[in-house]
């Protein structure tokens, strides 16, 4: 039955000599919803209809780029020998953490320039953040990528996988975890969480430090199993950067309430 195995085209339609990717297609909506929701939500407290739209204007290629970077930084043995290939983004090869590093900064920046709240846009965004995070992960599945060690058929099975699942996890004769969709499962539910936290009226910056703990818990784990990982040495970075993440996070997080730096709470109006 292997034999008869194919794996789902990642090309979706073609306009002429171009080729329009799955990958593309569904990292798109993704931010579309995201952009949507976070548009939404700013509304409601108070931001102008327009802030997270020119917001995304700069974030989303300061993103691609900071991400490819981050990826040719730490494959530089590869790199250095073949520099025509480091900015060739449509070969493949960006990670998420630098991604993030890129919009975090944008962010920051943006924000002093209208002169409103980084915190207040970062509590906003999370959800939506983590929402496009867990769209973004089944482009990796119609690629066929981000995946983990090697599985049997029974035990993808075993897990009442779809049949689709469990045949796009069929890969040049072997079966693999489906990483991403352990991630993507997270970080549903993380969105979720952020959500029903909303409600709890964290003091400010708190659901966004919050969207990065559940995250970074979820990718070191996630990370242990794939078969992908940059590296440092023998770190997997990715999991180290978690750590340090969750470690930062905390410490911030104590850090604005013991200098009361975080008096204002997410539903006040204040910019």
């Amino acid at each position: 039955m292997n034999e008869t195995i194919q794996p789902l085209n990642p090309i979706a339609f073609s306009l002429g000599p171009i080729d329009v990717h799955w990958y593309g297609i569904i990292i798109g909506s993704g931010l579309a919803l995201a952009l949507f929701l976070a548009i939404r939500e700013g509304d409601r407290r108070g931001l102008p209809k327009d802030t997270f739209a020119d917001l995304m204007l700069w974030a989303i290629p300061i993103a691609i780029i900071s991400a490819r970077i981050y990826y040719v930084i730490f494959e530089w043995k590869y790199y250095i020998k073949h520099p025509i290939e480091a900015p060739q983004i449509w070969n493949g090869g960006i990670a998420i953490h630098g991604a993030l590093i890129g919009s975090v900064i944008t962010a920051y920046v943006f924000s002093k320039k209208r002169g409103i709240s980084f915190w207040k846009i970062a509590d906003i965004a999370a959800p939506s953040i983590i929402l496009g995070q867990a769209i973004g992960r089944w482009g990796n599945f119609m690629n066929q990528e981000a995946h983990g060690g090697e599985v049997t058929r029974a035990f993808l099975e075993n897990l009442h996988l779809p049949e689709f699942i469990i045949n796009q996890m069929y890969i040049d004769g072997t079966y693999y975890h489906p990483t991403f969709l352990y991630e993507s499962i997270w970080d549903f539910v993380g969105f979720f969480l952020l959500i029903l936290l909303r409600r709890v009226n964290f003091r400010r910056g708190e659901l966004f430090l919050s969207y990065v703990i559940w995250y970074s818990i979820g990718r070191f784990f996630v990370e242990g199993m794939r078969t992908d990982s940059l590296m440092l040495g023998s770190l997997r970075m990715a999991q180290t950067i978690s750590i340090a993440l969750v470690v930062g996070s905390l410490a911030i997080l104590i850090y604005r309430r013991k200098k009361k730096l975080a008096e204002t709470h997410y539903l006040d109006q204040a910019n």
